[in-house]
């Protein structure tokens, strides 16, 4: 079975559960729906009876008087069950938006990343805007079920004066009905198509907002900014066509509706001339014409509404119902903190082949950084070990035994481009408020300068991405974030190119002296870094070419001189 034919599944059940979970208070919902329509559609009903009645029995004041109670009964039970039934279904449609966007971030935040070609993007539109669409279905059943039982009410009550009238509503509303949903087909791919798009779009944008300074600094901002307008143009066609259909599709309902009620209006007029009917049924039938329209239209929109929720929740099925990406073991490392990388071939990486043994610390200078972003992957098991050939051991263990919880546990890689989150300084370096180290972090990071500019202190508020910190205030703030984990291992990758030359270098001591005795491996090219490491391992062709220490290599390797020197 092709991934095609099993997506409108996952999408429907997704739906399923959606029903399954809000059946109570979907059932006081459509209850209280049901009594406003029934009331909406009694209202036109009692003015009818009154007019037959005051024909027939003329003037009467206690006659007026019960008439008018009736009405303001009517009038009442319209207004609160209204209230109270879209107050129940609206929180249940809340509720039910919070556990499908809690799901799909859920996803997202697993240790082993799911199969899924999407960007970060586009799964934030799912957990956002699908989800939102997702749980209308919570309010379109029983909007559905009260607009069906408005205008049986109708349909019956004007069988009662001629059955012809009744027929006409029932047959009208089912011609109706048949010709929209097969306009609501075309308005659900439509409108999948759209979301798509705008998902795409919506990645792209974050993709430029997080590049924005390198961008600027090589004079390629113009280039991406192109490449997101050719994106975006093609979203904005795309709403386009889906505004086409959804025009067509209303302004068909509404045409058809009144079609409808016109010819409801006309055939009560003509039996009324030919005395088949009162005066009185007269009434009513044209009121019950004009009424019909609104729970027609709310009827022939629902199947609209049901295809794009249907729409969206087979996109947030592209996120729950994807395969993970590896396997991962059950095991646990030895205690230790050593790591072996065993002949491993991946990307640019040929052969790779060294050993850090617990307490090390060792920095790899990479001579192309294509590897070193390929050493990252491998060690933060962003690439599965089924994904690449060779072994890597961690405490003894290789990483394809072990949980992905425990490889956490035991061993970070920071990123060269930590994510800095909205926030303070002291919930970037400690998210789970659990460290014990974050002062001797922080000075050794030498974040102080940032912590003492700031009356507020560790408390001092933080933008989204950082935006009121400078490049090295945010490098120094993931520095500290990673040394506050106290893992035992720490691979940091270009932990400083974004500070200068003589705070790199009381950094590099004061990482070297925070991590004494725990294992770390520091993948740079800073001449700091490199000379504050017990050895330097020569990353050149993807595979390790040297092991010695900097200023050895420094001595008699001309080629190592030229590439660590600045």
């Amino acid at each position: 079975m092709t991934t095609d034919t099993q997506r409108p599944r996952q999408g429907a059940a997704i739906l399923r559960t959606a029903l399954r979970r809000n059946i109570g208070a979907m059932a006081w919902g459509t209850l209280l729906m049901g009594l406003y329509q029934a009331g909406e559609t009694a209202f036109p009903i009692a003015l009818g009876l009154i007019v037959e009645h005051a024909m027939r029995d003329g003037r009467s004041l206690e006659a007026l008087a019960l008439s008018i109670g009736a009405l303001a009964v009517i009038i009442t039970t319209v207004s609160l069950s209204w209230r109270f039934g879209m107050r129940i279904l609206q929180k249940a449609n809340t509720t039910e938006a919070h556990r499908w966007r809690v799901k799909v971030a859920a996803c997202g935040l697993l240790p082993v990343a799911r199969d899924v070609d999407l960007k970060s993007g586009e799964v934030l539109t799912i957990a956002t805007e699908d989800a939102d669409q997702t749980a209308d279905i919570i309010e379109v059943v029983p909007l559905l079920i009260s607009s069906l039982v408005a205008v049986l009410v109708a349909a019956v009550a004007l069988g009662l004066a001629d059955v012809r009238l009744g027929l006409l509503v029932i047959v009208g509303t089912v011609a109706i009905l048949s010709t929209l949903s097969v306009m609501s087909k075309r308005i659900g791919s439509s409108i999948q198509e759209q979301q798509a798009r705008v998902a795409r779009a919506g990645a792209k944008v974050a993709d430029l907002i997080t590049g924005l300074r390198p961008l600027h600094g090589f004079g390629g901002n113009q280039a991406a900014f192109r490449s997101y307008r050719k994106v975006s143009t093609e979203a904005r066609h795309q709403a386009i066509t889906v505004a086409k259909v959804n025009g067509a599709y209303a302004g068909t309902a509404l045409a058809l509706n009144a079609v409808l009620a016109g010819a409801v209006t006309l055939t009560a007029g003509w039996l009324a001339f030919e005395g088949r009917i009162t005066i009185g049924e007269l009434v009513m039938a044209v009121g019950l014409a004009q009424f019909i329209m609104e729970p027609l239209k709310l009827f022939s929109e629902m199947p609209k509404y049901v295809m794009i929720a249907r729409a969206s929740a087979e996109r947030m099925a592209l996120v729950l119902s994807a395969p993970p990406v590896m396997t991962p073991g059950s095991g646990l490392p030895s205690p230790g903190g050593d790591l072996e990388i065993d002949r491993v071939r991946h990307g640019t990486l040929t052969d790779l082949k060294f050993q850090v043994k617990a307490g090390e610390f060792v920095a790899i200078a990479p001579y192309q950084p294509r590897a070193a972003a390929d050493l990252a992957a491998v060690l933060a098991v962003r690439v599965p070990p089924a994904a690449y050939e060779g072994t890597v051991r961690l405490g003894g263990q290789e990483l394809a035994d072990l949980s992905v919880e425990a490889v956490r546990e035991h061993l970070l890689v920071n990123p060269y481009d930590g994510e800095i989150f909205a926030g303070t300084l002291r919930t970037n370096i400690d998210p789970a408020g659990t460290s014990r180290t974050v002062p001797a972090a922080v000075e050794a990071s030498l974040l102080t300068d940032v912590v003492a500019l700031h009356r507020e202190g560790l408390d001092y508020a933080v933008r989204d991405r950082g935006a009121n910190l400078s490049g090295g205030q945010r490098q120094r703030l993931s520095l500290a974030r990673a040394l506050a984990a106290d893992t035992d291992v720490l691979v940091l990758h270009d932990p400083t190119t974004a500070v200068d030359a003589v705070t790199e270098q009381l950094i590099a001591r004061n990482v070297a002296k925070l991590r004494r005795g725990r294992t770390t491996i520091v993948i740079t090219s800073s001449p700091a870094f490199l000379d504050a490491a017990d050895r330097v391992l020569v990353l050149d062709d993807g595979t390790i070419t040297a092991d010695d220490t900097h200023r050895n290599l420094l001595s008699k390797d001309e080629t190592y001189g030229q590439a660590v020197a600045r």
